[in-house]
């Protein structure tokens, strides 16, 4: 008869193990401590320990006659913000990120609302596949083909041609607000495109937060005597909001804090992104470009304080 005999184990191998097995069975805490040190640490040193560095470079100024850093503390880099012309780079990223946000907030609504009440199944399925498609292309490809787009020799153009809307399209143009002499080179076509590519990151929030909407709420509120107007103003906005201010930041500080679709559909004029870049890279002052950095960072911190006072965390 054939004898089996059994492994062999390590009696230290053995200890070692046990000894650290009960370790941890006694002090989870202990367990945990050393799984989230690693990432704590590449988090603190890599991304926090840059942002101090920022933070310390925004505190420095740079010598008009020498072009060097003169590494003294001081506040008048920040003062150098509110030049008029580098506030007007501060105010035309608010502007537009204020208006993006609106203007996705007010697309993603229905499309959201759809989703949450009337998909099922397949057409679920469908939607979540709609809008996830797009983010799963090249940020870049995006962004040039809508250069395409709006050039003068583009699809938008010949589809005003031939409905006879060149006139409206040109006294688009006109507008200085809109500036450019194409939609390619406008604000109107960084907007479009800004709009296009954010989208997504607001309907998803607002479509989960409409999901959580009870449907007895809005037929309660029909049996009352609302019509669709009262019922949308007192029942369905204020459920969803959370939903809509958590896409908006996602929207706002997106747009905000961006560089790419500024400079490539954008005009000549800056923006907060462009400036860090420009002052970074061609001007060599780094004090300047640590200080437009600074406030997307502020402003964001503000914004994200009242988006938690409104519940927009529960809705993320």
């Amino acid at each position: 008869m054939t004898t089996i005999s059994a492994p062999a184990i390590t009696p230290g191998r053995q200890g070692l193990m046990g000894r650290l097995s009960d370790l941890f069975w006694r002090r989870p805490n202990l367990l945990l401590v050393l799984m989230l040190v690693p990432p704590l640490l590449w988090l603190g040193i890599i991304y926090v320990g840059s942002l101090i560095a920022l933070l310390m470079q925004s505190f420095f100024s740079i010598d008009e006659f020498s072009g060097l850093i003169n590494y003294e503390f001081t506040l008048a880099t920040y003062g150098e913000l509110f030049r008029p012309a580098n506030f007007d780079i501060i105010l035309r990223t608010l502007l537009m990120s204020a208006a993006v946000t609106f203007a996705s907030a007010v697309i993603a609504f229905p499309i959201a609302y759809y989703a949450a009440r009337y998909a099922r199944g397949r057409w679920k399925a469908v939607f979540y596949l709609g809008i996830m498609l797009p983010l799963w292309s090249s940020y870049l490809v995006k962004v040039y083909a809508w250069k395409l787009i709006l050039a003068k020799e583009g699809i938008l153009t010949w589809i005003f041609a031939k409905l006879h809307l060149t006139w409206l399209l040109e006294g688009l143009l006109a507008i200085p607000v809109i500036g450019g002499n194409s939609l390619s080179i406008s604000y109107l076509g960084t907007f479009i495109v800004f709009v296009y590519v954010w989208l997504p990151f607001m309907i998803l929030p607002t479509q989960a937060a409409l999901e959580r909407v009870p449907g007895n709420l809005i037929e309660a509120s029909g049996d009352l005597g609302a019509d669709s107007r009262q019922t949308f103003r007192h029942v369905l906005f204020p459920l969803a909001l959370p939903g809509i201010v958590a896409g908006s930041i996602f929207t706002f500080s997106l747009t905000m804090g961006d560089y790419i679709i500024p400079q490539i559909v954008g005009t000549s004029r800056l923006f907060i992104g462009q400036a860090v870049y420009a002052q970074q890279g061609t001007a060599g002052n780094i004090p300047l470009a640590a200080a437009f950095s600074v406030v997307p960072i502020v402003i964001m911190g503000i914004y994200l304080t009242i988006a938690k006072r409104m519940g927009a965390f529960d809705a993320l």
